[in-house]
């Protein structure tokens, strides 16, 4: 197992615990602790602030008193796009899933008075347990992976199976006609950053929206559902926490789905895969099959089976594609702040030649 656990072991080290307060990310700490106090039953300083050392793009921090450890998520300050690092959004889905019962922080409060700490804010429990960073759970044994997947896809399944009006949650997105939506603003993505032409890409611009699958609803979806957005038991192989709702919204739960079913399907060549294809045998490591694995979802939210799955992969692979694309577009432009974005522009054509290739194994010609 040498070959995957070492990349595993940097990814902890990288991303696992706290470190000082990055000095981009400081606030007025007497005013937070003002604030909690005024709002948070039963808080009682002093307060320590600790920032989690994982690439959120909405800081995080631990906040610890003598008597109990709190957890804060804020908007970046600066200048920000209008609809980016929605924390109130967030706030408001887990208030919502907590009272069902489903595995969420449980919440405190949320501050929109940019005053207290410069951006908008909320609190949340502490959640102690583990995260893994990397999804072949490397120094698990076989039985215990089994049971970590099969606990994930089951959470899923719940997520997408709450009834979200009855949640408190009719308005939190638009009801319909989410793939059509989402293919249209890649689509626009990738035409106004476009840095070389791709034919792979201009069939599916034409072909996605035109073909796709009937029968469309509308649930709750995550966004960023994978294994280093969640938290479990420090025993137990149960999901106790979901974290990162920062992109959900109403939507399409394939579309939730099958992006998290691509850690099994994207080729090795792109460095933005899951690990899980260099694995030769997945049932004697532990992890389910794809195969198995939408057997359990679709057991799980009583469907019969996933034919659409094929376009579903076009189409997320084609909205990668588009990302990276708009990536590339700001290195162009010289409004890229990432030293990876550069890169961003080499995965492009090869995501559009492979969701050319699974829109070809649903029909396209």
């Amino acid at each position: 197992m040498s070959d995957i656990s070492e990349p595993a072991k940097t990814a902890q080290e990288l991303f696992t615990g706290t470190k000082d307060v990055a000095e981009s990310h400081q606030f007025d700490k007497a005013r937070l602790a003002d604030w909690m106090s005024d709002h948070i039953e039963d808080y009682s300083g002093p307060l320590t602030v600790r920032q989690f050392k994982g690439g959120q793009s909405n800081p995080t921090y631990q906040l610890i008193t003598p008597t109990h450890s709190y957890v804060m998520r804020r908007k970046p300050p600066g200048i920000l796009l209008p609809s980016a690092h929605a924390v109130d959004r967030e706030y408001r889905v887990i208030s919502a899933l907590h009272p069902l019962g489903f595995p969420v922080a449980r919440p405190y409060g949320l501050c929109t008075d940019e005053s207290v700490i410069g951006t908008m804010f909320y609190v949340m429990d502490m959640v102690e347990g583990r995260i893994f960073w990397d999804g072949t759970l490397p120094g698990l044994a076989p039985e215990e992976r089994r049971a970590i997947y099969e606990a994930k896809v089951k959470t899923f399944a719940d997520l997408h199976n709450v009834d979200w009006r009855a949640a408190g949650l009719t308005g939190f997105g638009k009801e319909t006609d989410y793939i059509a939506r989402q293919i249209h603003r890649w689509t626009k993505q990738y035409l106004a950053s476009k840095t070389q032409k791709i034919d792979a890409m201009d069939q599916l611009i034409d072909w996605l929206p035109a073909n796709i699958p009937p029968g469309e609803t509308a649930t709750i979806v995550h966004g960023d559902y994978r294994l280093d957005n969640m938290i479990i038991h420090p025993e137990k192989p149960d999901v106790i926490a979901v974290l990162d709702w920062e992109l959900c919204t109403l939507g399409d739960p394939l579309a939730d789905f099958s992006y998290h079913l691509m850690n099994w399907v994207m080729p090795s060549s792109d460095p933005g895969r899951g690990a899980l294809i260099d694995i030769p045998d997945l049932k004697a490591h532990g992890i389910p099959t794809m195969e198995e694995y939408v057997a359990l979802y679709c057991g799980y939210t009583g469907r019969d089976s996933l034919p659409e799955l094929n376009y579903y992969f076009a189409y997320n692979a084609f909205r990668l594609a588009g990302i990276c694309q708009g990536i590339a577009g700001r290195v162009r432009d010289g409004t890229a702040n990432s030293s990876e974005a550069a890169s961003m522009g080499e995965r492009v054509r090869p995501l559009a030649e492979f969701a050319a290739s699974c829109a070809r194994k649903a029909g396209m010609t």
